[in-house]
């Protein structure tokens, strides 16, 4: 009998160290999300894992539990709170309805922080509230690629995207809506020096906001790559599209966009910084284009310049080869 109660002592010892060192979480490779869903206990205890018919409530609970490079699927409307990612992931929403990220004053909805890391971010909605203090839609601080698609990100006090990679990284954007922001539409901002950037949008559209659609600055030996195709940029305060640098080489292409209603339509500032621009329209904007500084900007000759408060002066050509 006394042997019998040592050994149940023991088994019982056993499994209280097994289930110590047990993980708090349990990880999946697909995770889900719902506005009837429960996240894990932040405190620890085993959790569903987020799975299908046992979802968690917000974007951070289920990337709690969800394995570097897995993705995280939307099953209804709602709101999923903000979220800070350092791991490989997909988000996605191709049918839910809105899924939403509300950004108060001072808030970011999304911060991107994953070194070498593919993110992937779809059919999600970053909204500021309107309310004062700096808010950003998307803040990028490192990983290797980041792909938009069917997002938007609107009414922030600050940019919808402030992109400023530490070391050399990718940003697409597809069928993306950035408008109505205090800020600019995209702001790229690279730090450190010696890395490259490499920018894709297409059917982006940048309505609105109180600075440009998209902006390139940096004073770093770094090189920025953008090109833009199918896109609109209306109705921005400063500018259309516009690239400032001082030392590093940045370079935009746009082609067979819009660039309508703005302050300036094309702008390129600083000796490395270079605008080029073909198949596109530019019309309504106070000032057609400017370059200074060494900066130059060039038109493949194909392009209707009309309409322009300025009188329209035509850009260099870049001769036909």
């Amino acid at each position: 009998m006394m042997l019998r109660i040592i050994l149940s002592v023991s088994a019982t010892a056993l499994l209280a160290l097994a289930l110590q060192a047990a993980p708090a979480q349990a990880q999946g490779t697909h995770t889900f999300v719902s506005a009837f869903g429960d996240d894990p206990p932040p405190s620890g205890g085993n959790s569903s894992g987020c799975a299908r018919n046992t979802p968690c409530r917000t974007f951070q609970g289920a990337l709690g539990v969800t394995t570097g490079g897995g993705e995280i699927t939307v099953l209804d409307p709602g709101g999923y709170g903000g979220l800070t990612i350092n791991k490989p992931i997909s988000i996605v929403n191709d049918s839910a309805g809105e899924a939403s990220i509300l950004v108060g004053g001072g808030g970011t909805g999304i911060t991107v922080n994953a070194p070498n890391a593919y993110i992937n971010l779809r059919g999600i909605t970053i909204q500021g509230n309107g309310t004062s203090g700096v808010s950003t839609g998307l803040q990028f601080t490192d990983a290797f690629a980041l792909t938009l698609e069917n997002c938007v990100i609107r009414n922030h006090t600050g940019d919808a995207i402030f992109f400023a990679p530490q070391a050399s990284s990718n940003l697409s954007l597809s069928n993306t809506l950035l408008a109505d922001n205090g800020g600019n539409g995209i702001n790229i901002h690279p730090n450190g020096g010696g890395n490259t950037a490499n920018i894709s949008l297409k059917r982006v559209e940048m309505y609105n906001n109180s600075l440009s659609g998209l902006f390139v600055f940096h004073q770093t030996t770094n090189t920025v790559k953008v090109s833009v195709a199918d896109s609109v940029a209306g109705n921005n305060g400063k500018s259309g599209f516009a690239v400032l640098a001082a030392n590093g080489a940045s370079s935009i292409l746009v082609q067979r966009s819009v660039v309508a209603n703005n302050g300036t339509g094309l702008a390129a500032f600083g000796g490395k910084a270079t605008l080029r621009v073909g198949q596109s329209t530019i019309t309504g904007n106070t000032t057609t284009w400017w370059a200074s500084g060494g900066g130059t900007l060039r038109s493949y000759g194909d392009n209707n310049i009309d309409g322009n408060a300025d009188g329209d002066p035509p850009p260099t050509t870049i001769v036909s080869k």
